[in-house]
Parts: C-alpha cells; structure tokens; sequence
C-alpha cells in the first residue's frame, strides 16, 4: 500500500456494498445481518447509508441503542484458503427518513444501490440508517501481499485514523 493509508482504505470500502451490521437490543442481546451499504460522496463527511424498514430488528435496535459494529470482508477469490482481508469498525447509527439528501445522493452514486431503493421504495417505512464511524478502523490484510503477511502476519494488522476533516 503507498500513500495516505485512510484513502486507500476509504476506496477500497467503496468498491464494495455488501457488509455485516452488528447491533444490540434493549436486553443487551447482540444482532447482526447482512445489508447493502453505501458512503457518502465527497465532500460530505465519511458515513455510511443503509436503507431499510424501520419494523426490521436492525431498526428497531438502534433507536434503543445507537451503538453499532460493521464489518466488510475482501475474500480472496483464488486463493480460497486464505482468510479474508477486513476493516471493522464501531460507531453510532441513526435513523433518518427516506428522503434525507445525503442518504439519496450515496445511493443513487451506485447501480445497485440506487436498484436496491427502486425495489424497495414499495415498502411503506422505509428509512436510511447512517452510521458514524468511531475515529479509528481496524484493517486485516487490506494492501499487504500475502507472502509478506506470511512472513510477519502482524504486517497485515493496521488502524487507519479517519481525517479530522471528513468527520
């Protein structure tokens, strides 16, 4: 990896929509699913867009406790016996309405995403969750080669600080 390690990390993040969304209830019970994602555009801060219903679990989560974790995974398509590379991170979640102008730019930046909102814009309360991401992202393995992991796996073990500027 050469270069600002956050912009590397923030464009390889884009280059996916697929992450796992963790949260917890009002019992302290955890929850995690699989959701679409979307960040926003420059300039606007970095955050993350879900779309979905507000009855869902997820939803229905975050307005007791706005306290999430999300994971996106980079599998090796070839070498399938190596394990994913992975950014994590934690962070806050909210709930704003479906016609929040943030929330409709990140999805219409993206085929799927903006597919995803067509075929879901039937449904009577759909919402975008946004998701704040704590300063720091934990990252495994993004943009370290693997022999170079196999000689020190704590190569491939790095935080990447997100800019000031775009929180």
């Amino acid at each position: 990896m050469t270069g600002n390690p956050f912009d590397y990390v923030a464009s390889q993040l884009r280059k996916k929509s697929f992450g796992i969304l963790g949260t917890v209830d009002e019992k302290s019970r955890s929850h995690s699913t699989g959701i679409l994602y979307g960040i926003a555009p420059d300039p606007h801060p970095f955050y993350f867009y879900i779309a979905t219903e507000a009855k869902y679990k997820k939803t229905r989560n975050i307005r007791s406790n706005p306290n999430v974790s999300f994971v996106v995974t980079f599998p090796h398509y070839y070498l399938r016996f190596v394990p994913a590379n992975v950014v994590q991170f934690q962070g806050n979640a909210d709930i704003l309405p479906l016609d929040d102008p943030v929330g409709v730019e990140t999805f219409q930046q993206s085929r799927i995403l903006s597919m995803a909102l067509e075929t879901d814009i039937d449904a009577e309360d759909l919402v975008f969750i946004r998701i704040v991401p704590n300063k720091k992202l934990f990252v495994h393995g993004l943009g370290i080669g693997i022999m170079e992991m196999r000689k020190d796996p704590a190569a491939g073990r790095y935080n990447v600080e997100i800019p000031d500027n775009r929180r």
